[in-house]
C-alpha cells in the first residue's frame, strides 16, 4: 500500500513539474500562460508609442501637461506698476507675465444741458416726460453735470441719427456730445503657468498683490 502511495506522489510531482515547465502545452497550458513571453509581447497595442523618459524629462512633460493661461485685473494706471512689483517680490520669474492694456471704446450721448439752475433742469425733465421720452440724469463728467442724456451710442453717426428722430418728436435743444475716454484698464497675464507657478500665484494676497489670478478671458 505504501509503495502505491509513494508511486502516486512521485507521478503527481512529475506531472506538476512537466505542467509548470510547459511540456504539456498546448494540450494543457502552463501556469500564467498569458503572461509569459512571447504571448505578452504579442498582446501589446502600439508598442512603438511607448517612450522611456529620464526623471528630468518626465518632470518637464508633467509640468507642460498642467500649464494654464491665468491673469489678474483690471488694474488702473496707478496700480499696475505696484502689481508687477508684487509679482517680482513673490518670486515670479521676470518676463513670465505680460501686461495687456485695454482702452474702452468711445461713446456719444444725445444730451441736453448743462443746467446750473435746478428749476430749469426739472422743467426739462417734465417736458421729456410729457413727450414720453426716457432719459438719465448725467452726474459725470463734471463738465456735463447736471444734464440729461436721452441716449448713448458707440458712434457719432448713430447718435446723430437718433437726434434727428427726436427732433421730429419736438426735441429741439438736444445735441450730440462725446464722452471723455475712460482710463485704460490693465491685466497681467501669464500665458503658460505650470502647476508650481499656479500654486505660488494662489498664495498672493493683499497688500502684496491686490487682485486674484483666474483663467484668461478673450477681450476685443
Amino acid at each position: 500500500m505504501l509503495r502505491v502511495l509513494a508511486a502516486a506522489v512521485l507521478l503527481a510531482n512529475v506531472l506538476f513539474f512537466a505542467w509548470a515547465r510547459g511540456w504539456l502545452a498546448p494540450a494543457v497550458p502552463p501556469p500564467h500562460a498569458g503572461e509569459r513571453e512571447p504571448q505578452r509581447l504579442a498582446a501589446q497595442l502600439n508598442p512603438q508609442l511607448v517612450q522611456v523618459l529620464s526623471p528630468q524629462a518626465a518632470s518637464a512633460a508633467l509640468r507642460a501637461a498642467t500649464t494654464a493661461c491665468v491673469e489678474a485685473g483690471p488694474f488702473s494706471d496707478a496700480d499696475i506698476a505696484a502689481a508687477e512689483s508684487g509679482l517680482a517680490i513673490a518670486g515670479v520669474p521676470a518676463g513670465a507675465s505680460e501686461r495687456q492694456n485695454v482702452q474702452a471704446p468711445p461713446a456719444w450721448l444725445v444730451y441736453m444741458g448743462r443746467f446750473s439752475d435746478p428749476a430749469v433742469l426739472k422743467s426739462k425733465e417734465d417736458e421729456l416726460r410729457r413727450l414720453k421720452l426716457s432719459f438719465d440724469v448725467v452726474q459725470t463728467p463734471p463738465e456735463l453735470a447736471p444734464g440729461l442724456a436721452l441716449s448713448r451710442h458707440d458712434s457719432r453717426a448713430a447718435a446723430e441719427a437718433t437726434l434727428a428722430q427726436l427732433a421730429q418728436h419736438g426735441v429741439h435743444t438736444a445735441r450730440v456730445v462725446a464722452l471723455p475716454a475712460p482710463p485704460a484698464q490693465h491685466w497681467l497675464r501669464i500665458a503658460k503657468a505650470d502647476a508650481g507657478l499656479q500654486a505660488r500665484l494662489r498664495e498672493l494676497k493683499p497688500p502684496q498683490f491686490a487682485l486674484p489670478f483666474g483663467g484668461c478671458v478673450s477681450r476685443p
